[in-house]
């Protein structure tokens, strides 16, 4: 189990407008990562060191969108203006998951502009909506070389996550200690004042700590 990337969602100045908005304060362009049919989606990739990567996400006037819980989850975050939907953690197999939570993980898939096909299960969308601070799991299907970390240059790498939320209720919802997928992350907890969940991400750049 560990971090995998963190969602934001796509504020009234649209996908690519919030992509260059947050490129410019990191000092890195986003670049274009496709549509994901089953959900209503499409979204914008920064890859990061260590495996990670941040997205910028939104929501395409699609029934998918309102079908699918990712595709809801990214709507409501936008009507508020957009900012930070949550974090995902990877696993290797998603089937302990599964039975932990009761049912069974969404197929996911995202075409990128060169037409190749990322494939992934992911599960705890529906978590992460009824409480923000929860992160959803993925097991992606895809080789290693795909991921859309690949290509980072080491330089851009996540720092801390500010999460306003309780670690205890957040470790019960992973199944093992909270500290299992975020060993070499800061994380700073605050106690939620108003709705829990990703207060601010601080990235660690070539010109210094960047917090968005």
């Amino acid at each position: 189990m560990r971090l995998d990337h963190l969602s934001y969602a796509a504020g009234p100045d649209g996908l690519v407008g919030t992509a260059e908005r947050l490129g410019r304060v990191l000092g890195r362009d986003f670049t274009d990562g496709g549509v994901h049919p089953r959900f209503g989606t499409r979204n914008m990739i920064l890859p990061l060191a260590d495996n990670t990567y941040l997205e910028v996400v939104e929501a395409l006037d699609h029934p998918a969108s309102d079908k699918a819980p990712f595709g809801q989850a990214v709507k409501a975050r936008s009507a508020l203006g957009g900012g930070w939907l949550g974090w995902v953690v990877a696993v290797k197999d998603i089937s302990n998951v599964e039975e932990r939570l009761g049912r069974a993980a969404a197929i996911g898939s995202r075409h990128r502009p060169d037409g190749t096909e990322l494939r992934w299960r992911q599960i705890g969308v529906n978590g992460l909506i009824s409480d923000p601070q929860l992160p959803f799991f993925i097991e992606w299907e895809s080789p290693a070389e795909l991921h859309p970390s690949a290509g980072a240059d080491g330089t851009f790498s996540l720092a801390c996550l500010e999460i306003a939320g309780d670690p205890q209720r957040v470790s019960e919802w992973l199944g093992e200690t909270v500290e299992a997928p975020l060993e070499d992350i800061k994380v700073e907890w605050v106690a939620p004042h108003g709705t829990p969940g990703v207060i601010a991400v601080q990235v660690q750049t070539p010109t210094g700590l960047v917090r968005l």
